[in-house]
């Protein structure tokens, strides 16, 4: 039986911080930066250039995560957290000091590398520092650390906005890199912490394919009429092509196993995906909570900021839960809790809301919120526990920071393209992406108990 006692404790403290530290900068980064870009943009201009502040970002972030296993095997788990960290300060310093918006997205790009690292080192090196008992409530509190960065990204960010010095968010963001690489050199040891060699090269194939796609929905979320559905369309066929080529190409984006035999990891990912893609509801938030409820802008922050409290809290309190009913029960209700939640949101749209309307709003997004955090850390420790091969495991478990990377961009580029579809009253865009990121949840249940029944299957023949 776990405890968060032992966890935190002196033995493995340091090094938990350093994971769990290392997502937490990745989330706070993420959120940080969409709360700054305005004022940024004010200041050194390139507003045609805005929307490729996160998409840099995030393509350079699934790049890096497939590196994972493959400097783990290489240079060691203490060696790869100082590079992924101090790409990261590097970045964050350019992007700091930026006098154009083009060196704003040279600075991005680092980071961007640095974070996929990071997020992926994070859910790799839990194998090789904790003992298996530890992992669930390891995986809960860097789970965690995407909700911790969804509240405190805006509200440090809002901050520097307010006093009209937003470099000095990036100032702070690269101290607290910094601090961490002078952690990690004490917390973990100069050799050892290795994996077994990953002899795969970078599926630059699967990389053009994925990239296509996400970029064709991002640029039809920002068009109408034809020219949108075509995009779309173009998007779907690339997603397509994208897993014909992974199903047959001998270097891929996630795990070969993910693809052949009866490996459950399939499902796990997709699980993820579904929930990683659903949470970047927030995006659009303040937008609904300022237009619609008159907020203002850090009121209508802590719209977004609902969902990572609950996220946070429903991670944090699940965590304990370890028996394979329990693990099913919370994997299941997830998205049945996310979906409802949302379905709430969405008939709760309407121009003019009363205040009881208002604090509805945040009670239903703190809802979907624990939706997601009850789920999620459930499923990556599944994708941690789906193999005793240490070589597949590893690669397994670098995949999951992958696939919410994938999700996440995903995800963002179809909020934007829901958005565009219910508009351009602002009522309809709430109900459209309320409604249409509930259908998404609901085939999480699905998925679970797919997953559940080739699980049994794969069990019933060891």
């Amino acid at each position: 039986m776990s405890t968060w006692r032992e966890l935190l404790g002196r033995q493995h403290r340091a090094s938990m911080v350093v994971m769990a530290g290392g997502v937490a900068l990745f989330a706070i980064n993420v959120y940080l930066t969409t709360s700054l870009l305005p004022s940024a943009v004010a200041d050194i201009g390139g507003e045609d250039l805005y929307a490729w502040t996160m998409t840099v970002f995030l393509v350079v972030s699934v790049i890096s995560s497939m590196l994972v296993s493959r400097w783990l095997s290489k240079i060691g788990a203490r060696t790869s957290y100082v590079i992924a960290l101090s790409l990261f300060a590097a970045g964050t310093v350019v992007a700091g000091a930026s006098p154009t918006m083009t060196v704003m997205l040279v600075g991005r790009a680092l980071q961007g590398f640095g974070a996929g690292l990071l997020g992926g080192l994070g859910f790799s090196v839990v194998r090789l520092v904790l003992p298996p008992h530890l992992w669930q409530r390891s995986i809960a509190l860097m789970s965690a650390m995407w909700g911790v960065g969804n509240f405190v990204g805006p509200v440090v960010g809002g901050f520097f906005a307010q006093i009209h010095f937003w470099r000095g968010a990036f100032v702070l963001l690269a101290a607290f890199a910094f601090g961490l690489i002078a952690l990690t050199l004490r917390a973990l040891p100069a050799d050892g912490l290795r994996i077994d060699g990953d002899g795969r090269s970078v599926p630059w194939a699967s990389l053009a394919l994925l990239t296509a796609a996400v970029g064709a929905i991002s640029v039809a979320s920002l068009l109408d009429g034809t020219t949108m559905w075509i995009l779309v369309a173009a998007a779907v066929l690339l997603g397509a092509v994208f897993l014909g080529w992974e199903r047959r190409a001998s270097s891929t984006i996630l795990p070969s196993m993910t693809y052949r035999g009866a490996s459950p990891l399939r499902w796990i990912y997709l699980a993820i995906v579904v929930l990683a893609a659903v949470s970047t509801v927030e995006t659009f938030l303040p937008l609904f909570g300022q237009q619609l409820g008159g907020l203002g802008p850090l009121a209508a922050g802590f719209l977004g900021a609902a969902i990572s409290w609950g996220w946070t809290v429903s991670s944090i309190a699940s965590s304990g839960i370890e028996s394979d009913w329990g693990r099913r029960a919370v994997r299941l209700g997830g998205p049945i809790v996310l979906g409802g939640g949302l379905v709430a949101y969405g008939f709760l749209q309407m121009n003019n809301p009363s205040i009881g309307v208002i604090v509805a709003w945040y009670g239903v997004l703190f809802v979907s919120g624990c939706g997601i955090g009850m789920a999620m850390a459930h499923w990556f420790t599944a994708g941690l526990r789906v193999t005793d091969d240490p070589a597949e495991a590893a690669q397994a478990s670098a995949g999951l920071n992958t696939t919410q990377l994938i999700a996440n961009a995903c995800g963002s580029a179809l909020a934007g393209l829901l958005v565009a579809v219910g508009g351009p009253d602002m009522v309809g865009s709430a109900k459209t992406l309320s409604f249409g990121f509930a259908a998404l949840a609901f085939v999480g249940i699905a998925i679970a108990l797919r997953e559940f029944a080739v699980d049994r299957r794969r069990q019933a023949t060891i």
